[in-house]
């Protein structure tokens, strides 16, 4: 029987595996330390060229304002006022006249059931210059007016519908009959 006994005044140790390790570890940190530090340096210079062209952005922003401001200030003079209301009239007008009735009854073709009828159609202009038909439908009971409503507002042509009023039938008049508008979208 072997018994191992270091009878040494400093006993021997294993120590190259770990000083090894310890200098791979080393070598590693510094690599990624270096690497770290060129990613902080190109995303710097990277932000220095954002800066850059934001502040070219910015001064042609300041210069697009100011020449905006001279020009309406221009616009704002009292003898440019009868001139600039001629020509919002005059713009209206051709925008009320870029309607097409043939568009708009060969949208309303393909969403009005067969069993209702169009009574009027009044296209107008709101303040926000997008086109709202006014229309009276009739029909012999509402559930078709009902699916002309679902049609309506699930078509992409159309947006948003509201039933104004709602006559029931009389002798004169045999159809019950709604006042609806509706959003209309018709590319000018």
């Amino acid at each position: 029987m072997r018994i191992p006994v270091n009878l040494a005044s400093e006993p021997f140790r294993r120590d190259r595996p770990m000083l090894v390790a310890s200098t791979a570890v080393g070598l590693l940190l510094v690599l990624s330390l270096a690497a770290l530090v060129w990613l902080a340096w190109w995303e710097r210079s990277a932000a220095a060229e954002t800066r850059a062209a934001l502040a070219q952005l910015e001064a042609r922003l300041a210069r697009l304002n100011a020449e905006q401001a001279q020009l309406e200030a221009t616009l704002r003079r009292p003898e440019n006022a009868e001139v600039i209301d001629k020509v919002a009239f005059i713009n209206s007008l051709l925008y009320r006249k870029g309607i097409s009735w043939t568009k708009i009854f060969a949208d309303l073709e393909q969403v009005v059931p067969h069993n209702v009828r169009l009574v009027s159609v009044r296209p107008q202009v709101n303040a926000r210059n997008q086109i709202v038909l006014d229309m009276v439908v009739g029909a012999a009971s509402q559930g078709p007016v009902i699916e002309m409503l679902k049609r309506l507002e699930s078509s992409p042509v159309f947006g948003a519908t509201a039933v104004h009023s709602s006559l029931p039938p009389a002798q004169t008049e045999p159809l019950f009959r709604y006042r609806i508008s509706v959003n209309y979208v018709q590319k000018l």
